[in-house]
């Protein structure tokens, strides 16, 4: 099979993404497959959701993988022990069980120490991985091999599919539609449902909705990058030309432990949380910046890293979490690593930050900016790192109104980075006027 057939095979079972590793001697079922020194490839192959599977003397994470093996009629024979397994102390990811409980499985190829054999990974848009593995003398891997390629992801070589964009045409595309929409001027807010139909929207984050609506993504649409493997994240700033002003937030997970888990938000905001500010009657907030080491001045909580190293910039335990303490100690609200892996792995493989500005009368409306930074290369490693400086924080908007009759709780877990900070979250930053 050459290289064209193979990738009309991936299409043909519903790929949208392939990638490709060549393999060493050591990458084989025994040693497992070796996808890289960081955690990258989590960005790039959906799991099933990572967990810590942990002794003291082997650390590790594992993620569960909906994969299997690419059959020549364009089935997809699935290997149900395959999974990832991060080892935090190198760290370095391995992809590992894809042979066991799967008759169509190559065993001979992947048993074997042969240097030379590539390992095509193609993504389904079910969030599915096919593999197919060819040896060194097979029509498919040479043709790979004399296009040149060099790994666009770690140690994964990107591979354009026939109905699928490649990286350079996606980038190409991406940025052709951002300048149609920077030359359309100021823009009616709106969003797109699911269904398809766009409707008015006056909200403070209707700026991300009307650029995606413009996209044509649509709102609550699945944990996915936006647009052709782009995460596209808009951003205010005052100035066009001062792009890196403001604020951004990454995401808005929910603690996963401590008192905020076990008591609700709600008691948690009457006990940490503070009256509003505004003088707004039966009301009380919990706000502010929070970072790593420092006693916030309203909430007395402060923010800790346990199971992290920041000077050697490792996790230590796979347990472990992002916490708020009390002055005793006390875990206020965490959020576990496994569960924010998940969550910061499942659309920020590329990123494009957008400016934008707003304006309220005569009604809602949004421009966006023809400076755009382009974003590739991140990890959760990077993240951490970025929380252990101070340049990613906790920037909570949790309110309790009606406190003392019927209480409404609106709550909102930010974690987010000044614009100007965003570089230290990626190996790759480019700055693109369009």
């Amino acid at each position: 099979m050459n290289l064209t057939q193979l990738k009309a095979l991936f299409v043909k079972a519903g790929c949208q993404r392939l990638y490709a590793k060549p393999l060493s001697e050591n990458d084989n079922s025994k040693n497992q497959v070796y996808f890289g020194p960081d955690f990258q490839a989590l960005n790039l192959f959906p799991n099933e959701g990572i967990f810590p599977d942990s002794s003291p003397k082997n650390p590790i994470f594992k993620a569960g993988l909906h994969f299997g093996w690419l059959t020549p009629s364009g089935q997809i024979a699935h290997a149900p022990h395959s999974q990832l397994i991060l080892y935090p102390q190198y760290p370095e990811v391995r992809f590992s069980g894809f042979l066991k409980g799967c008759a169509s499985a190559p065993s001979e190829l992947m048993a074997e120490r042969l240097a030379g054999r590539v390992l095509f990974l193609g993504v389904t848009g079910d969030r599915h991985i096919a593999g197919w593995v060819d040896g060194p003398k097979s029509e498919a891997v040479k043709e790979l091999l004399a296009l040149g390629l060099s790994p666009a992801f770690g140690v994964f070589l990107s591979i354009g599919l026939p109905t699928v964009p490649d990286e350079a045409s996606s980038r190409t595309r991406l940025l052709a539609e951002l300048r149609r929409i920077h030359g359309q001027g100021w823009i009616d807010s709106r969003q797109l449902s699911a269904d398809g139909t766009l409707k008015p929207c006056n909200a403070p984050q209707c700026g991300g909705f009307t650029l995606e609506a413009e996209l044509k993504i649509p709102k609550n649409s699945k944990a996915e990058p936006d647009f052709l493997g782009w995460e596209v994240k808009q951003h205010a700033v005052t100035n066009f030309d001062r792009v890196e002003s403001g604020v951004i937030t990454l995401m808005t997970p929910e603690p996963t432990g401590g008192f905020y888990r076990e008591s609700g938000p709600e008691a948690f905001v009457r006990k940490f949380g503070y009256a509003d500010k505004q003088g707004r009657p039966d009301r009380l907030n919990f706000g502010g910046v929070h970072k790593t080491g420092q006693r916030h001045s309203q909430t007395h909580l402060t923010m800790s890293l346990a199971g992290y190293d920041a000077e050697r910039g490792k996790i230590t335990d796979p347990d472990g979490s992002i916490q708020l303490l009390t002055d005793r100690g006390a875990v206020a609200a965490s959020w576990n690593f496994a569960g924010l892996l998940t969550h910061w792995t499942r659309k920020h493989a590329k990123a494009a930050y957008v400016p934008s500005q707003c304006r309220k009368e005569p009604r809602r409306q949004y421009c966006y900016g023809d400076k755009v930074r382009l974003a590739m290369q991140t990890d959760f490693i990077r993240f951490l790192r970025g929380m252990a400086q101070g340049a990613v924080y906790y920037d909570p908007g949790l309110k309790l109104e009606h406190a003392s009759g019927k209480p409404e709780v609106k709550r909102r877990n930010q974690f987010r980075i000044k614009s100007a900070d965003i570089a230290v979250l990626y190996a790759s930053l480019e700055l693109t006027i369009l």
